[in-house]
C-alpha cells in the first residue's frame, strides 16, 4: 500500500495541520501515565520544524461528548510535548474560530501550536462539512499522523481532506507498512494472541486470522463467549450471549485455534482459585487465564517467527488477575520472533514491566490495528493513499 509522503510536499512557510493521536492515559488528577503517543508524533514534528513549516496540532482527548469539558482539555499535554520536542508548544482556547486563526497567523516558521480538543465540538464526530471547513481554514497542508483514529470518519481525520492536500505522517506510514507486511510477507510460523472483552468487535478478525495464521491464541472475556458456545459453564463471567449463535459458526475444532484450558476465577467469597475449563461454579467469575494456559500459549509462541498481540488476557487492571497477561508479555518480550503489540492495556502490560525495548513494534492503534488486520479500509488511511 503506497501512501502520499510528507517528504514529497513543499513545506517552507506553509501552515501545516497535523492530526495527531494524543489521546493518552491520565490519572484522576490529570497526570500523564504514558507519553508513548506523544513520543510517536515527535519525528514528524521535528521534520516539519526542520522544513520551516508553521505547525498546528489537532487531537482529541477522551470522550467529552461534543461539548466543552475541561477535564479533557489538551493544554496539560503541551509541557510534556514541549520537553520531548525540545521546543516551545503554544496552546489555544479552542480549535476553530477567529482567535485561533489569529494565533495561527502569528506563528513563525518552526513554531508549534496545540489546538484545544476537537471533540469539544459536535461537528467533529459527526464529520460535518461546516466544522471540517473551519478546521481546514487554519492550514495549507494536512498531515494525518493519527493511526489510532484512522478508523474513524471524523472531521479532523478525513473531513479536512476535502479542502486540503493530504499526506501521511512518518509514524502513520510506518504503522501501515508494518501491518501490511504482517498480512502479506510475515515470517512463518505466524502467531496471533488476541484478548479483550468483546468478541463482537473481533469476530471478523478471528475468522480472517484462522485462514492466515499458523496459530491463533484467544483469551480474555471474549473467550468466555466461545466457552459458552461450546456448552461449558462460565458461571457469572462476562460474556456476550447474543454472539453465541455467530460463534458456533466458527470451526472451533480448527487445530490452529488455541483456547484456555484452565482459568482463574473469583469465588463467591472474593478469593481467587484455579479451575479447569468446564469446572467453573455458577457463582464464580472467570477473570484470567490459568497457569496451564499460560504454559500452553508459551509453548506455541516458542515456535513463532512473528507474534502479534492485541488485548489483555484477563481483568488486567485488578491484581491478581493481571498475572496471565503479564506472564505472556514477558514470554513475547523474550521470544526470538518479530514482535508487534497494540492496544492500550496490552501496551501498558509491556511498559509496566519495562519490556518495551524488547518489542520490535508497538502500534499506537487498538481498534484501528484490529480493523486493519481484519482487512477493512480505514477512512484515514484511504484519504492519504496514492
Amino acid at each position: 500500500m503506497k501512501l502520499r509522503s510528507l517528504r514529497s510536499v513543499k513545506l517552507a512557510g506553509k501552515r501545516v495541520l497535523v492530526r495527531a493521536e494524543l489521546n493518552v492515559a491520565r490519572s484522576p488528577t490529570g497526570k500523564l501515565l504514558d507519553d508513548s503517543r506523544l513520543q510517536a508524533v515527535v519525528p514528524t514534528l521535528r521534520l516539519l520544524r526542520t522544513r520551516r513549516a508553521r505547525i498546528i496540532i489537532a487531537t482529541h482527548l477522551g470522550r467529552p461528548g461534543g461539548r466543552v469539558d475541561r477535564r479533557f482539555s489538551t493544554k496539560p499535554l503541551a509541557p510534556r510535548l514541549s520537553r520531548l520536542l525540545g521546543a516551545p508548544v503554544k496552546t489555544s482556547h479552542d480549535c476553530v474560530g477567529s482567535a485561533v486563526e489569529y494565533a495561527v497567523a502569528t506563528l513563525r516558521p518552526g513554531q508549534v501550536l496545540l489546538l484545544e480538543n476537537v471533540r469539544f465540538h459536535p461537528g467533529e464526530e459527526r464529520n460535518t462539512a461546516a466544522f471540517s471547513r473551519r478546521l481546514a481554514r487554519l492550514a495549507d497542508v494536512f498531515v494525518l499522523e493519527a493511526f489510532g483514529a484512522a478508523h474513524r470518519a471524523h472531521a479532523s481525520v478525513v473531513g479536512v481532506g476535502r479542502w486540503l492536500p493530504s499526506v501521511a505522517g512518518l509514524r502513520l506510514a510506518e504503522e501501515v507498512a508494518v501491518l501490511s507486511r504482517i498480512l502479506t510477507q510475515a515470517s512463518r510460523p505466524l502467531v496471533f494472541l488476541i484478548g479483550g472483552a468483546k468478541i463482537s468487535s473481533k469476530l471478523g478478525l478471528i475468522v480472517r486470522l484462522l485462514r492466515r495464521s499458523d496459530a491463533l491464541l484467544l483469551g480474555g472475556a471474549l473467550a468466555n463467549t466461545i466457552l459458552q458456545a461450546q456448552g461449558l459453564n462460565i458461571g457469572k463471567s462476562l460474556s456476550e450471549p447474543k454472539m453465541v449463535k455467530a460463534v458456533r459458526r466458527l470451526n472451533l475444532t480448527n487445530r490452529q485455534l488455541h483456547l484456555p484450558v484452565d482459568l482463574v476465577v473469583r469465588q463467591a467469597n472474593g478469593r481467587s482459585a484455579v479451575r479447569a475449563v468446564g469446572d467453573v461454579g455458577r457463582h464464580e467469575s472467570i477473570l484470567d487465564i490459568g497457569p496451564d494456559t499460560v504454559e500452553l500459549f508459551r509453548t506455541v509462541m516458542k515456535r513463532a517467527r512473528t507474534i502479534v498481540w492485541n488485548g489483555p488476557l484477563g481483568k488486567y487492571e485488578q491484581p491478581p488477575y493481571d498475572r496471565g497477561t503479564k506472564a505472556l508479555a514477558r514470554a513475547i518480550a523474550h521470544s526470538r520472533a518479530f514482535r508487534v503489540v497494540g492496544g492500550g492495556e496490552t501496551v501498558d502490560a509491556v511498559r509496566s514491566q519495562h519490556l518495551e525495548k524488547r518489542i520490535d513494534f508497538i502500534s499506537t492503534g487498538g481498534g484501528a490495528m484490529i480493523e486493519f488486520l481484519e482487512g477493512r479500509r480505514l477512512p484515514g488511511v484511504e484519504l492519504v493513499r496514492m
